[in-house]
């Protein structure tokens, strides 16, 4: 049965309200809590709260909904070390609730801090040092390397009975075969184009390492509000995060990448690209057509600016009971 996983934007809603619409989230009947986790929004002004010390909050707000970041890179904001151990902890505290998304990450939240940001090849090849990196602490190893990252005896100190569960963000082959060797899952959008042919790469590199395929988590983002063009004007902001290229090139100013994307991006593109709309029945459809895509768990951000909080009223009430068998 597909899991259905309430997305919170930390860009958008500032972290106080994203607590407020977990907890929603929670008693509306989404399976697990998923936030995006950022140093920096798509666009100014936005907002940017810290993911891991959200995640703490949330998991003593509630009760039985899973909880991670989609998804948390290693590269230069943070060190796989630091990643494995604020995972071990969170796991300790909620046991069986967390999971851990990582990717590659955006020059957008890695660049402010210094970093210079590198080729994808590069991405990809420190993406996978990470996760192995990330493996050898869970499994209680102490650990000396030099690559991408340096360690030195680094070991887990405190570690869970449970390795929380990793789902690795794949926008190409290079990063679904990855996920398919170190992850437990694959994290991708819930693009009709894309997705299809990731999958099949994840399963059958799944099948070459002879594991089952585990977790397929599609993305996608959803605006609510009573009216079409409210839910639209309500998401509007979302045009800064749709041009491909800010998720490989060296794109880390806000306010240029809202420039750039308000000239290129059209509406169209933004309603075709997110569920955008006042009728129910239509965020029903469009999410089964996310099902139908291969997905094992959907990942529902919410990027209703108009009335995030109605809008997740309106999925509990009208929305998920039409998605549960």
């Amino acid at each position: 049965m597909t899991r259905f996983l309430y997305g919170a934007a930390h860009e958008q809603f500032p972290p106080d309200d994203l607590l407020r619409q977990a907890i929603e989230a929670e008693d509306a009947g989404f399976d697990g809590v998923a936030c995006s986790d950022h140093f920096q929004p798509w666009w100014e002004p936005g907002e940017s709260g810290m993911a891991w010390i959200w995640l703490g909050a949330v998991g003593q707000a509630t009760r039985r909904v899973s909880i991670g970041t989609a998804v948390t890179p290693a590269l230069g904001r943070y060190h796989p070390a630091l990643v494995a151990q604020a995972w071990a902890t969170l796991e300790v505290m909620f046991p069986g609730r967390t999971f851990l998304g990582i990717g590659s990450g955006e020059s957008l939240n890695e660049s402010p801090v210094g970093l210079d940001w590198p080729p994808p090849d590069v991405q990809l090849a420190a993406m996978t040092e990470a996760l192995e990196l990330i493996r050898r602490l869970f499994d209680g190893e102490r650990v000396t390397h030099d690559g991408h990252f340096r360690t030195k005896d680094a070991y887990l100190h405190t570690r869970p009975e449970r390795t929380p569960p990793i789902y690795v963000s794949a926008f190409h082959e290079g990063a679904a075969q990855v996920a398919a060797r170190l992850g437990d899952g694959l994290w991708t959008l819930a693009d009709p184009e894309s997705a299809p042919e990731l999958i099949e790469t994840f399963r059958a590199a799944c099948d070459d390492a002879g594991k089952e395929a585990g977790e397929i988590v599609l993305q996608a983002q959803f605006s609510w509000a009573e009216d079409d063009d409210a839910a639209l004007e309500g998401a509007r902001v979302w045009k800064g995060a749709q041009p491909d290229e800010f998720y490989t090139d060296d794109w880390h100013d806000p306010r240029a990448m809202q420039t750039h994307a308000a000239a290129t991006v059209t509406d169209e593109e933004l309603k075709d690209a997110l569920i955008v709309s006042a009728d129910p029945d239509e965020h029903v459809e469009r999410i089964k057509e996310v099902e139908e895509l291969g997905a094992t768990a959907v990942a529902l951000m919410n990027v209703s600016g108009a009335d995030p909080h109605g809008a997740i009223a309106t999925y509990r009430d009208h929305v998920l009971p039409r998605l549960r068998p």
